[in-house]
């Protein structure tokens, strides 16, 4: 393989080796869009590159225009608030090591780099800016830069591409085997990234090649249908956002045209011939139009006859025998006031970012309220903000890996291992999550306040904590040791309150006491809605 800029982590010679041995019928998916390109020939011999490239920087150059439209920010900014939580001067974004089976100080080693990866990015502080890039880009590029006399150092700068750029390739290389099977092998591949200062779409015989692992790439996820070209999320509303500037643009046009009432003249000519009725419908029109132009330069008003325009009057000429000379109105366009075409592609426009129409309303409230009463709009929305922050957290998982295989905290091998138990915890909205939680754990302790009396009887105390309380089996391991260390220590449920659910309060469980239960005098009072039927007492 050609030398390229940057470095590769590990041993090259001998990851070609190994892929040499792996043979498949078919190629891998291109998930990520790379170009594909023949291992012989100049690099001019590719397949497809003018088109794709050529269509990918300027998609992006649209899907940024979009995103400087006043209805697109105002969208997108909404998204982005919601996908990055910045307040209280603590870090939008978390690592989650809890599932990790490793030493605690190899864990601590990971949190470490992690919260340098942040400094390097300035993270905390431009959180907002980076995501809104990779959203409205549709990618986001960035050039990993070591000392490679001391990689042991790691990571020392990351430095953004602009996407317009860059392009990875995939570089087809033709099985050396000689005895070909009845079933043709497809290629293997090698990859790298092309840099062209001048754009990817200029001249794609030149540029750098740059080695794969220089560079972060993390891509939307949502390619277009022949695997060439990564789209953004806001190409599905790049059509819409379209036919809404041609219908306001219009509206503007007709209410200019439409809106002010002109008068139409019809003058008598007699029995001219048409050379001297054409001079003296001319002339009367000079003699009576008046046109006042204020001039703002200069602050004067002067009479400019020498222009007309659609919204003048209308001279007309009318032969003898008719009414004679005569002066009407022409009325302006009515229901200039309506504007619901406007208004329905606006709101498409809305529901294609996925944002919910409420929000964008002028007088869409903020409600915290009960759970119940937030709208299916909003969890949808909720949901898509959590796929947009899982795409997004691969970029972390890249510099991570990095940066920890270069200072020798890890290698390849044991990192594909355990990136599975990594995870990325972006800060919640604290009000609002505050707010669900609690209306949640009202709503459990409400059922179990009525399931108590049945519990030993038609539930058990396990279903129970699974089934209403939601309780994980750690949750409930962690909850039975906390409650023997209090008894130890002599807490009485008693005086702390608990006295409310007899099958977790200090009295006798209803699931060990020895009298049966129908001897309870409560319970029929405490009869619930589709229970079955009690037997009746002997």
């Amino acid at each position: 393989m050609i030398q390229l800029f940057g470095y590769q982590i590990g041993r090259v010679e001998k990851e070609d080796k190994k892929r040499e041995n792996i043979q498949s019928f078919t190629a891998p998916a291109n998930h990520d869009a790379a170009m594909t390109v023949a291992e012989n020939g100049v690099f001019g011999t590719y397949l497809d590159m003018d088109a794709t490239s050529k269509n990918e920087a300027q998609l992006i150059t649209k899907y940024r225009e979009l995103a400087l439209s006043p209805e697109g920010e105002r969208a997108i900014d909404d998204i982005v608030n919601e996908a990055i939580i910045m307040e209280n001067y603590k870090s939008p974004v978390e690592i989650k090591l809890d599932k990790l089976e490793q030493p605690e100080a190899i864990k601590k080693k990971i949190t470490e780099e992690f919260e340098q990866i942040l400094k390097l990015m300035d993270f905390n502080n431009k959180a907002y800016d980076i995501f809104k890039r990779w959203y409205v880009d549709g990618r986001l590029y960035y050039h990993k830069m070591i000392d490679v006399k001391k990689p042991r150092q790691g990571i020392l700068e990351l430095r953004y591409i602009d996407p317009r750029k860059i392009k990875k390739v995939r570089k087809q290389i033709a099985p050396k085997d000689t005895n070909r099977p009845v079933v043709s092998i497809a290629p293997s591949y090698k990859e790298f990234y092309l840099y062209n200062e001048r754009g990817i779409a200029s001249n794609m015989n030149e540029g750098i090649r740059i080695a794969k692992d220089s560079i972060t790439y993390v891509h939307s996820g949502i390619i277009n249908e022949r695997n060439t070209i990564i789209l953004s999320h806001l190409n599905k509303a790049l059509k819409i956002w379209n036919q809404m500037r041609w219908m306001e643009d219009s509206l503007v046009i007709y209410r200019i045209s439409r809106a002010p009432e002109r008068r139409i003249f019809y003058i008598d000519v007699g029995n001219l011939p048409k050379m001297k009725a054409e001079q003296y419908l001319k002339d009367m029109m000079v003699k009576h139009k008046n046109k006042l132009v204020y001039d703002a330069s200069t602050g004067e008003i002067k009479d400019d006859r020498k222009f007309q325009t659609m919204m003048e009057d209308f001279w007309l000429p009318r032969r003898e025998g008719g009414k004679g000379t005569e002066i009407s109105t022409l009325p302006g366009g009515e229901n200039l006031g309506q504007i619901e075409d406007v208004e329905f592609f606006k709101n498409k426009f809305y529901k294609a970012l996925n944002v919910p129409i409420s929000r964008m309303e002028a007088d869409g409230a903020f409600n915290l309220g009960r759970a119940s009463e937030i709208t299916r709009d909003e969890l949808k929305f909720s949901k898509f903000i959590n796929r947009l922050r899982m795409q997004f957290a691969e970029m972390f998982d890249d510099f991570l890996e990095t940066q920890l295989i270069l200072k020798g905290i890890t290698d390849k091998a044991t990192w594909n291992i355990i990136k599975e138990d990594i995870f990325y915890d972006f800060r919640e909205d604290n009000h609002f999550a505050e707010s669900k939680n609690q209306e949640i754990l009202r709503e459990r302790m409400t059922i179990l306040n009525d399931v108590d009396a049945y519990v030993g009887r038609y539930y058990s105390l396990e279903w129970v904590k699974k089934n209403i309380l939601r309780q994980t089996d750690e949750e409930i391991e962690e909850l039975a040791k906390a409650m023997k260390e209090d008894e130890a220590e002599g807490v009485d449920p008693e005086e702390t309150g608990d006295t409310n659910f007899g099958a977790f309060s200090g009295r006798p469980d209803a699931a060990t006491r020895e009298e049966p239960i129908e001897q309870l005098p409560d319970e029929e009072d405490r009869q619930l809605p589709g229970a079955p039927e009690p037997e009746p007492k002997k």
